[in-house]
C-alpha cells in the first residue's frame, strides 16, 4: 500500500514557475515507477512525465524543455519542476506510483496559469 500526498500547486502568470511535490509513505518508494499526469476540464489525463526506479525520464512531447521531474529516495518524495507555464498547462496535476499490477494516485492539486 502507498499513500501520495501532492502540494505546491497553485495560480501562476504565463511565463512563471511552479515545484509540486509528491510525498510517498507506506511502501518501498525505491521499487515504484513515479509518475505525474494532469487533467484539464473536459479532457482525459494524461501522462506529463515519468521516472523510473533507476531514474530515467520521459515527458510528453507539450512540456519537453520546460518540465523536469526528479525524485529523492531519501525523502521519498518525487518533484515536477515546472518553468515557463503556459495557460494550456492549467489543470489539476496527480502523483502515481506504479508497481505491476497496482497503480496508486494522490488526491490532486490544481496548477492554473493566467494573467
Amino acid at each position: 500500500q502507498v499513500q501520495l500526498v501532492e502540494s505546491g500547486g497553485g495560480l501562476v502568470q504565463p511565463g512563471g514557475s511552479l515545484r509540486l511535490s509528491c510525498a510517498a509513505s507506506g511502501s518501498i518508494f525505491s521499487s515504484y515507477r513515479m509518475g505525474w499526469y494532469r487533467q484539464a476540464p473536459g479532457k482525459q489525463r494524461e501522462l506529463v512525465a515519468a521516472i523510473t526506479e533507476g531514474g530515467s525520464t520521459n515527458y510528453v512531447d507539450s512540456v519537453k524543455g520546460r518540465f523536469i521531474i526528479s525524485r529523492d529516495y531519501a525523502k521519498n518524495t518525487v518533484y515536477l519542476q515546472m518553468n515557463s507555464l503556459k495557460p494550456e498547462d492549467t489543470a489539476v496535476y496527480f502523483c502515481s506510483a506504479y508497481l505491476w499490477p497496482k497503480n496508486y494516485w494522490g488526491q490532486g492539486t490544481q496548477v492554473t496559469v493566467s494573467s
